[in-house]
């Protein structure tokens, strides 16, 4: 069988052997959550609860009429102690919701889920997804009720989940698969029927055998095709991805819609069926804990809002020598400066490193290994130069706003240039310029 794939990438050590046999554990919640107001891609929602009220599990908790956001709910019963700034994985204080955990999981009598989920039109599983919270699990976050809203101008042919977990380190989208194949395909089949798409296709690494044989054999009604992917990174980024199973390039500055995709990580698929079928909002995910620092490397389903060190001190604890905490993988994953900060929407892993120390920053030798290995055909230095000396129109002219952020360039760099960080800076003032402008307009 030939194995598709993308151009250019890397092979990063995949490290994946200590958590990818292990199932996923709930992990009790712990005796009190602090639930951001802001997990998703968008605008943040308001808080709908005081200091002093009563909430039950799966309340929603918050809300905004903007239409790139996502409603909050609560991830445990019990009293609300404040509503006020809290640490925030992102790096910034933002507003949270505190819960005091009642121990009773006393759940939302506005729950519930309907008869005959794959019935319904389109629309009340559009309602049903915006209702829930749901928001990409892959790590962007953006709200799934948008993705299944597509233009009127753009036709949607083809359904991708993506089941790649390229990222090193993390399985829990590996055990998901594994452990909840029908609930993925039932909610692939309702991403399906919502954006009006005639296939599926449901893309997994070669990594992941088991997970193919296990989807290639399952009996499903809805058209699924299973394609066996090369592993590689960042193969489980969009643009990549569509141009793996479909060789069709989003333009740039475009998104899937524009060649007539969507695309939904299995994580997602399954929140849609549950959903649906249950009435469930998001308020709890699976998450990988693992890395040098971590003595019991778990697979965990995590409710939103569980402080990092409830999840550690799970594991095993944070060890003396510790000095390295991510959110997310080891390479698109960010650096946390506190294990107080809470689990959100987005948090697809846990990593803590011992002695960890950066590497040492050397001028640029012109190899162009970051050229060479960078999946939207970038030339990184470039663009770190023109961040660097404030040339802003000519990065983005350049292509700074295509850059995934992924990290290939930075890891093949043998002078060890945080070309990421140089990118990363530049987006932000480029796309805060505009902001700026728009409201000066």
């Amino acid at each position: 069988m030939k194995k598709k794939t993308f151009a250019r990438g890397i092979h990063p050590p995949e490290q994946k052997h200590t958590t990818e046999n292990l199932p996923l554990e709930p992990l009790l919640p712990p005796e009190k959550v602090v639930i951001p107001l802001l997990q998703h891609f968008g605008a943040p929602a308001e808080a709908l609860v005081k200091k002093g009220d009563d909430v039950r599990l799966g309340q929603k908790i918050g809300d905004s009429p903007a239409l790139f956001s996502a409603c909050i709910h609560s991830s445990v019963s019990g009293k609300v102690l404040s509503v006020d700034g809290f640490a925030h994985p992102l790096g910034k204080p933002m507003t949270a919701v505190t819960v005091v955990n009642d121990g009773e999981d006393r759940p939302d009598p506005e729950i519930r889920g309907k008869e005959d989920p794959l019935a319904l039109s389109p629309e009340e599983i559009r309602i049903a997804v915006k209702a829930a919270g749901i928001v990409g699990l892959g790590g962007a976050a953006f709200p799934t009720a948008v993705k299944l809203t597509p233009p009127k101008d753009k036709s949607i042919d083809v359904v991708i989940i993506n089941g790649c977990e390229c990222e090193p380190m993390l399985t829990a989208d590996h055990r998901i698969m594994l452990e909840h194949p029908d609930d993925i395909l039932n909610g692939a089949e309702l991403v399906r029927k919502a954006v009006g798409a005639a296939r599926i296709i449901v893309g997994i690494e070669d990594n992941k055998r088991d997970v193919y044989d296990l989807f290639h054999r399952h009996p499903h009604d809805s058209p699924v095709e299973v394609v066996l992917l090369k592993t590689k990174y960042p193969q489980g980024a969009e643009k990549n991805l569509i141009q793996a199973l479909l060789k069709r390039e989003v333009p740039r500055g475009g998104l899937p819609f524009d060649v007539g995709v969507v695309v939904q990580n299995v994580g997602t698929a399954k929140a849609v069926w549950d959903a649906v079928a249950q009435g469930k909002p998001l308020y709890e995910r699976a998450v990988t804990v693992s890395g040098s620092g971590i003595p019991e490397p778990k697979n965990l389903m995590v409710r939103i809002g569980t402080p990092f060190h409830h999840v550690i001190d799970h594991c095993g604890g944070l060890q003396p020598e510790s000095n390295l905490i991510l959110m997310g993988g080891p390479m698109m994953g960010l650096t946390q400066a506190s294990p107080e900060v809470p689990v959100i929407k987005g948090t697809s892993g846990i990593l803590v490193w011992g002695e960890a120390r950066p590497p040492r920053e050397h001028s640029c030798i012109g190899c162009a290994r970051c050229v060479s290995h960078c999946p939207m055909g970038l030339v990184p230095t470039r663009l770190m130069k023109c961040v660097k000396y404030a040339a802003l129109p000519e990065a983005e002219s350049s292509g700074i706003l295509d850059c995934v952020e992924c990290g290939c360039c930075q890891f093949s760099c043998p002078a060890n240039i945080p070309l990421v960080h140089w990118i990363r800076l530049g987006k932000n003032q480029i796309l805060n310029e505009r902001r700026k402008k728009s409201a000066s307009s």
